[in-house]
């Protein structure tokens, strides 16, 4: 996934670091959602020298070089992510039935390791469909171009022997329009192209799924509490939510970077979340963003779990995106918008300047049939302090709210969609950081961005042990 435009902007039109000195909301949860008790902090009053205007325009013009240092992924989940991982924590490691990795000199039963062969083999022809046409990335990844109607999407029951739906009627207010073909993600670098009638698919390999913990979980992420903290589980955020109303969709612009992640079973990631229902059994929820590593458990993500239906031939979900951003250097954001189709119901995903990746459709689900109830944007990570104390997995790109533009990351210009398909500014807005001295969240709006703000951290440091 690639950043959404480039574009010259002024420096003053860039919001930098003269936040407001405005008050944090920070939401603790008891396990009874009804038990929501807040806290308001101030937030420190921060002012940094503005950034030269050259260095801001420099910003926001595409680099002609691209790295292909194993980026961040493109993700979906309706608990439907289109998740990622660096090429580092794709290496095989071998899971013990308990999901633990099984050290080195673990001697191996060789009846049972092919019969667990034999049942990934299986699985891969199943979600591997037949491919029009075969393309080598130059990260090393694999896509197959699938033609439409093969794709994983309608193995579901519901779905079988149907096509893909025709575009439906955008959000009023939406200004982005798909007007060229730009190389989004690293594969496209190669030159070549799925053919019209077909998606691309990134293939799943052997190394994929051993490395999940139990095979017929993969494909599925962590179940987890949105929204709460995380003490318990493991999960941090950093983020920015709305709830009180009926939403209908969201869109935002999020800054693309690579942090550093430093547990291979750890993740951290950039999104929207799309929620409805209560924060137990039923809760459902899409969302999409970039992540770095990849979810083991439960909850469907990219193309594995039958359902989202992939419309384009442009975007392989799944597959590395490029380019990305650099501390005190250039920047690179995406957009991204979730909305409700008003005449199917279906919640369609839009990426970048206008183009349609596909959509979830309305059986999916049950309260999200209806509306959400949510809208939540901004950072998670997960900390399994596996060495005795808090993990240096970092949050966006590893810096504080505080730094500002160009150091930290940020999401800007966030709207919802309301129920008469209209894109509006956010009302009735909260901040949420579950640990703020591991990672924190600063708010703010500007003409140009809208409303805003700046999120992450490095995990942990002298205030976060």
């Amino acid at each position: 996934m690639v950043l959404l435009f480039c574009m010259d902007m002024k420096a003053d039109s860039i919001p930098g670091t003269k936040l407001r000195n405005e008050s944090f909301c920070i939401l603790h949860t008891t396990r009874q959602l009804q038990c929501i008790q807040t806290q308001t902090v101030v937030a420190k009053r921060t002012t940094q020298k503005q950034q030269q205007h050259s260095t801001e325009m420099a910003a926001f013009t595409t680099s002609q070089t691209h790295s292909y240092y194993p980026l961040m992924r493109f993700f979906i989940s309706f608990l439907l992510v289109f998740a990622s991982s660096f090429g580092s924590v794709l290496s095989l490691q071998v899971m013990s039935d308990s999901g633990n990795v099984l050290p080195a000199n673990q001697t191996f039963r060789p009846g049972k390791e092919m019969w667990k062969l034999k049942r990934v083999n299986a699985f891969l022809k199943k979600i591997n469909k037949p491919a029009v046409k075969t393309i080598q990335s130059p990260d090393g990844d694999i896509i197959d171009c699938v033609l439409s109607h093969l794709q994983p999407a309608f193995d579901h029951p519901e779905l079988k022997g149907q096509k893909p739906l025709d575009p439906p009627e955008r959000p009023r207010g939406n200004e982005t329009t798909e007007t060229e073909t730009k190389n989004y993600q690293v594969w496209t670098d190669s030159g070549e192209s799925c053919p019209e009638g077909s998606v691309p698919i990134r293939r799943t390999t052997e190394k994929d799924v051993l490395r999940a913990s139990y095979m017929r979980r993969f494909g599925r992420k962590l179940r987890r509490h949105v929204r709460r903290d995380s003490t318990g589980n493991g999960h941090e955020h950093a983020v920015l939510f709305v709830n009180g109303e009926q939403y209908y969709g969201a869109k935002a612009n999020i800054n693309v970077w690579a942090p550093r992640v430093t547990d291979q079973y750890e993740f951290s990631l950039s999104q929207i979340w799309v929620i409805s229902g209560s924060f137990g059994k039923d809760l459902n929820t899409i969302e999409a963003g970039w992540q770095t590593d990849a979810y083991r458990t439960t909850g469907c993500y990219n193309l594995l779990c039958s359902g989202f239906v992939q419309t384009n031939n442009k975007i392989a979900i799944g597959s590395a995106i490029s380019p990305r951003s650099s501390y005190n250097g250039r920047q690179f954001d995406i957009g991204l918008m979730i909305w409700k189709d008003p005449k199917h119901g279906n919640w369609w995903l839009e990426f970048g300047s206008g183009l349609l990746v596909g959509y979830w459709p309305a059986f999916l689900f049950s309260h999200l049939r209806s509306h959400a109830s949510m809208i939540q944007f901004g950072g998670e990570i997960v900390n399994f302090r596996s060495s005795g104390y808090h993990t240096s997995t970092q949050m966006g790109s590893g810096h504080f709210a505080e730094e500002g533009y160009g150091k930290a990351s940020y999401f800007r210009n966030l709207q919802v969609v309301d129920w008469d398909n209209n894109l509006l500014p956010l009302t009735n807005l909260h901040l949420l950081a579950d640990h703020s001295n591991c990672y924190d969240i600063r708010q703010g709006r500007s003409n140009a961005w809208g409303t805003y703000f700046y999120y992450g951290g490095p995990g942990r440091n002298v205030r976060c042990p």
